[in-house]
């Protein structure tokens, strides 16, 4: 496959013989292979509200780091509630976390299970310049003893019926070094009990340039079909689940990106499972309605002040969907209040 092409110009028909993995993380079955993926200031509470509520049959809360963790966890005011809000209705979802050794990454794991999430992600795979500077996320990649005594820890103290899994790319950069590191670290987790790995197939230092070699998925799935393995990276419309699913038999996606305004890619993606064609897209009023019912949440959440600020983001690409997206998504840039973003709706939608 040429991975230089944007996949939308790669020939390509699914199979009528595909059918969607039933996925499990561990000892929570998931079922439908569609997951959201953890997003820093993304997949909030809110945000994993709305793709719920629109097909995604799990969640992974925005990245945090441990220190972070136990800091408000210590003092259990209203940002402990702010990031690690789970609902009755809100499961299953997974917390991820980033840090830089065991000890910490441990005693978060503990606090994000107490307050109620099903599993724990290890985050080796972040490629921010000032997180890899700090030896967090995708720096684990470079040291393999470091990043198995995290998981070691983490995996040894956290209740055995609660999955860890591992979010990876495919090494630090294109050498034979990296990729033997990778190599090294996915062993060694699998022999301390991991099983559930989620995989984007750029390296760290590629960060989001360029497209992702899913042909190293491919290899991955072959070498160890035994676990479970999360394909991620370049994932920004239904099809390309289906592709990357078919192509390289991974068990299943973690859509991140793609779902950003968007969250309707995962009930299209449900339609695709049943063996019935995409839906049309949204019309206005529908999307009209998901913007309000994500303002109210983010509002619920973070008070009207930080949701107002917290949508902006959200806004600009929502607009990607309506007719005149360049026009609606720069006046989205210029709401500064509640009642702002009601006029704007009021106009365009």
């Amino acid at each position: 496959m040429n991975y230089d092409a944007p996949f939308s110009e790669i020939p390509w028909n699914p199979s009528p013989n595909f059918s969607f993995p039933d996925l499990s993380i561990g000892s929570i079955r998931i079922g439908f292979p569609c997951v959201q993926a953890a997003l820093s200031g993304i997949s909030d509470w809110a945000e994993r509200r709305i793709v719920r509520n629109l097909g995604a049959s799990a969640t992974i809360s925005e990245v945090m780091l441990d220190e972070f963790i136990i800091s408000v966890t210590h003092a259990k005011g209203k940002k402990a509630k702010r990031f690690l809000r789970v609902d009755e209705d809100d499961h299953p979802v997974g917390a991820q976390l980033m840090g830089v050794g065991p000890e910490d990454f441990t005693a978060a794991a503990l606090k994000v299970v107490e307050w109620g999430f099903d599993w724990v992600d290890i985050n080796f795979g972040c490629p921010v310049k000032k997180i890899l500077g700090r030896h967090r996320g995708g720096f684990h990649l470079s040291q393999p003893e470091n990043a198995l005594a995290i998981v070691r820890s983490v995996r040894d103290t956290v209740p055995s019926h609660i999955p860890v899994s591992l979010k990876m790319r495919r090494g630090l950069d294109d050498s034979t070094e990296s990729r033997d590191k990778f190599f090294q670290i996915f062993d060694g987790a699998r022999k301390l009990g991991i099983s559930v790995f989620t995989v984007h197939p750029r390296t760290v230092l590629q960060r989001y340039a360029g497209s992702s070699n899913w042909d190293f998925l491919t290899e991955l799935r072959n070498y160890a079909p035994d676990c479970t393995i999360l394909g991620s990276g370049d994932l920004f419309t239904p099809m390309d689940c289906v592709r990357m699913m078919e192509t390289t038999g991974v068990n299943g996606v973690t859509i991140a990106r793609g779902a950003i305004g968007n969250p309707w890619i995962f009930r299209e993606l449900r339609e695709l499972a049943a063996g019935r064609p995409l839906p049309a897209p949204p019309d206005l009023k529908e999307q009209r309605e998901v913007i309000e019912e994500h303002f109210a949440l983010s509002t619920e959440l973070y008070g009207e002040k930080r949701a107002v600020f917290n949508m902006k983001k959200f806004c600009i690409k929502y607009a990607r969907l309506h007719p005149r997206h360049e026009t609606v998504r720069d006046d989205f840039v210029q709401f500064r209040t509640g009642e702002q973003l009601k006029a704007l709706l009021d106009r365009w939608y």
